[in-house]
């Protein structure tokens, strides 16, 4: 054999364990974060370009997952947790601070907690169709207040969903202890509650439903990925509830510069400015360009309204059995 095809034998032998030594940084994240329509692939192409890693997601339900294996998790980082679970995640004690300087938010509430980092932000919202409900409710009142035929309203399971617990703190925050008395009077319009938010939006999508429990941000991705205009957040002068998303690194991280790395990497402005078509919510940081048109014009509530995670633990047991007597699950 001739020194060249020595030295190229020799290369192609070694690619291997090239990759081999690759250290890959495993992040728990939900489903459809890591699906093709979801943030985590552009996030894992950006962020391994610069990491020299293989970053791997897990996909599933992510605080269950990390309740479950305690110390012997996996994962060196978690992301898509929200501040309604967030206490229940931070009782493990398997989390280490992020270490990320939060002055430079931009969020409509303050931040400063130093282990879980949002990501990204929005507030729960009903979303119908402007060109087939010809009379959306003005307010939550409204809402309420219409006959049990005025709307097929399709929501998420609060004790599996993340978003249907945000509903069920929405109207905790509103009504108070008069909440098990409005869901008396929501449960007759709601079509059908669902395990999960995507199945949800898919009944409304498919006309199924006539309003769907979202965000106000979602009408965006109809405006811009379909250039669809008809489908319209109901703003309640009542005030909408906050949700953040979180990530949040582990003590027992097996690559702990790499999850480091990445707490550094998600308020970079690589990663928030692809946030809004990206996972169609709106960046913690907010610089201009980071938001396109047809996001950045979508109405906002005049008041949003959030409980600290030890208020939200507290509430949802309480909150959930207010559901169920309503919904007879």
């Amino acid at each position: 054999m001739t020194k060249p095809l020595m030295l190229a034998g020799c290369l192609l032998a070694a690619l291997p364990a090239f990759a081999e030594d690759m250290p890959t940084l495993t992040v728990y994240a939900p489903e459809y974060f890591t699906s093709e329509w979801g943030p985590g692939p552009k996030i894992e192409e950006g962020f391994e370009a610069i990491c020299k890693c293989d970053l791997k997601f897990v996909a599933g339900d992510v605080l269950p997952r990390i309740l479950l294996e305690g110390e012997n998790t996996q994962a060196d980082v978690v992301i898509g947790l929200n501040t309604d679970v967030s206490a229940r995640a931070r009782a493990t004690g398997l989390f280490a601070p992020h270490g990320q300087d939060l002055a430079s938010l931009t969020m409509p509430v303050a931040w400063e907690d130093a282990v879980f980092l949002p990501f990204d932000w929005s507030e729960t919202a009903f979303i119908y169709d402007r060109t087939k409900l010809a009379n959306p409710p003005a307010s939550f009142a409204d809402l309420l207040a219409a006959p049990a035929d005025a709307y097929k309203i399709a929501i998420q399971d609060p004790r599996a969903s993340t978003s249907g617990l945000a509903l069920l703190l929405w109207v905790k925050h509103i009504y108070g202890d008069k909440a098990g008395e409005a869901w008396a009077k929501l449960s007759p319009k709601v079509l059908t509650v669902t395990q999960d938010w995507s199945e949800s939006y898919g009944l409304f999508t498919e006309g199924e439903a006539d309003m769907v429990l979202s965000f106000t941000t979602s009408p965006a991705y109809h405006r811009i990925a379909e250039g669809d205009d008809t489908k319209v957040a109901a703003i309640f002068p009542e005030g909408h509830y906050f949700y953040a998303e979180l990530a949040a690194q582990l003590k027992g991280a097996k690559h702990p510069e790499l999850a480091q790395a990445f707490m550094d990497y998600i308020l970079s402005d690589a990663f928030q400015g692809m946030i809004a078509t990206a996972n169609w919510s709106y960046p913690v940081i907010e610089k201009p360009g980071f938001l396109p048109e047809g996001f950045a014009t979508l109405p906002r509530p005049e008041t949003t309204f959030f409980y600290s995670e030890e208020e939200a633990e507290a509430l949802r047991g309480p909150a959930v059995e207010e559901w169920r007597a309503n919904f007879g699950k």
